[in-house]
């Protein structure tokens, strides 16, 4: 249910992807300029969990992450479906192709923030393309992590001082559950 109260809108300032908005008394950060994010939940035959690793200026640091990115954010890619960027996105970033690729749920990163959600899709039966590192500009690592190790090895990239990103988690939590739970 969407809140009908209306406020006056006041648009702050306008970057490439993000608005920052005035609404009221609330400040937040808006999206614009693509279809949506994804994130991939991607797992191989080898029971191992797709994580990448890039720089986040925000955070002034590295980052653990999903394979995600933005649907419809180049002018090659207007009006793409969130399920063709899932499957776009884990191919550039980590270098996989999906046979089988799901949409799971819509999230909201952080609702106190920004009004970004993220749709999560559920990647298998991955044959490995290239090696994967992204496009152009990007600079990612691809870790393929052992689903019974996860938990050990995101403990000791926290520790090593690189950020987690939340999403890493509940997909960890997933692939533990699934995986305690055949046919599930």
């Amino acid at each position: 249910m969407r809140m009908t109260e209306q406020t006056d809108v006041e648009i702050m300032a306008t970057g490439r992807f993000m608005r920052m908005i005035k609404r009221g008394r609330w400040e937040y950060v808006e999206r614009h300029n693509a279809e949506g994010a994804v994130a991939i939940i991607a797992t191989t035959d080898a029971n191992e969990l797709i994580l990448v690793e890039q720089p986040r200026v925000p955070l002034d640091q590295r980052c653990i992450e999903l394979p995600a990115g933005l649907a419809g954010d180049s002018d090659d890619d207007r009006g793409e479906a969130l399920i063709d960027a899932a499957r776009r996105e884990l191919l550039e970033e980590a270098g996989y192709e999906a046979a089988t690729i799901e949409h799971l749920f819509t999230v909201a990163t952080s609702p106190g923030l920004t009004n970004e959600t993220i749709d999560l899709f559920r990647a298998t039966g991955l044959t490995r393309a290239h090696e994967g590192g992204g496009v152009d500009h990007e600079d990612i690592t691809v870790h393929l992590v052992p689903i019974a190790q996860v938990d050990d090895w995101l403990k000791s990239r926290a520790a090593a001082g690189q950020a987690i990103d939340v999403k890493v988690y509940t997909a960890a939590a997933m692939i533990k559950t699934e995986a305690s739970q055949p046919g599930l």
